[in-house]
């Protein structure tokens, strides 16, 4: 199993993520847009790399996760990128959420190099990241996604085939659908629970343990009580994947009026420099909703 693997995305997620793996990897090779993001892992014998396609010479596996869209097009599209670097018999994994379209893309170009690619994007957030309990929503070929499984499963304990390239993406925007449903359905019981004078750790420990319980009670429902609104998810990166959803489910000539109205409310709070904080952070949309009432 040991490999040469590259990891290009340092962030939140992708620092535990890349941490995960260097357990069984024969070296790691990695690459962030800030450098100083890498010093813990380099410390700990990661091989940094100036550029992304520097990783992919390096490397036999590469896998990243970064912010938005057009990181993913430049990282693996532009100049100097991944897909200029890779070669046969190479398997690149996405783990970003980002557009459908534009891994079936890159799906296409690196076959053309006879490099391989699995779009697998995740949920869990921080907390599923560094304790490798990740979902894991995959597309790609069978032959692709089962040389990615074994580094899946360091990574997540919920892995799933969905088919093709682009698969992976579409199970997302599901997922990232449910989510925001859910995040304005907690938002909005915690704003009522304190307005009627109840004890909210009482409340939501009462709560989760019936029909509604779920994930967003379990672990970001105690971050707001406790006024702890540090992203495991940040606003910014959410409003993205709403945007790719609603855009998609133009496409497929829907309208999706909820997930409209969570995406609405925060931007409301990007608007207010709340950009940078956890998607928890929707209870102060809420809030200031009902004072102005």
């Amino acid at each position: 199993m040991e490999k040469r693997i590259g990891f290009i995305g340092l962030g939140v997620m992708g620092s535990p993520m890349c941490r995960h793996l260097m357990k069984a990897a024969e070296s790691v090779f990695v690459y962030n847009r800030t450098k100083s993001k890498a010093d813990d892992l380099v410390a700990d014998g990661a091989v940094w790399c100036d550029t992304a396609g520097k990783v992919a010479e390096n490397s036999d596996i590469v896998f990243t996760i970064v912010g938005y869209p057009s990181d993913v097009e430049e990282i693996y599209l532009g100049k100097n990128g991944l897909v200029d670097a890779a070669r046969q018999g190479q398997l690149f994994i996405d783990m970003t959420t980002t557009k459908p379209s534009l891994d079936e893309k890159i799906a296409a170009c690196l076959a053309e190099k006879g490099a391989g690619f699995v779009d697998a994007p995740v949920s869990g957030g921080d907390v599923g990241a560094r304790n490798a309990t990740l979902s894991i929503m995959a597309g790609g070929s069978d032959e692709d996604f089962a040389e990615a499984l074994p580094y899946l499963k360091l990574l997540g304990s919920n892995i799933a085939h969905l088919g093709r390239p682009g698969a992976g993406q579409h199970t997302k925007m599901a997922n990232q659908i449910v989510i925001a449903g859910t995040m304005i359905g907690v938002s909005e019981a915690l704003v009522y629970a304190s307005k009627a004078g109840l004890d909210l750790k009482q409340t939501v420990s009462t709560i989760s343990k019936g029909a509604a319980g779920c994930w967003t009670l379990d672990n970001l429902a105690p971050r707001v009580i406790g006024g702890d609104f540090a992203p495991g998810f940040m606003i910014d990166h959410f409003i993205k994947d709403m945007s790719i959803a609603l855009e998609e489910s133009e496409r497929f000539g829907l309208e999706l009026k909820g997930l409209a109205l969570v995406r609405k409310l925060y931007c409301h709070l990007q608007e207010e420099g709340m950009g940078r904080d956890g998607t928890q952070a929707l209870v102060k949309a809420i809030e200031k909703t009902a004072k102005e009432d």
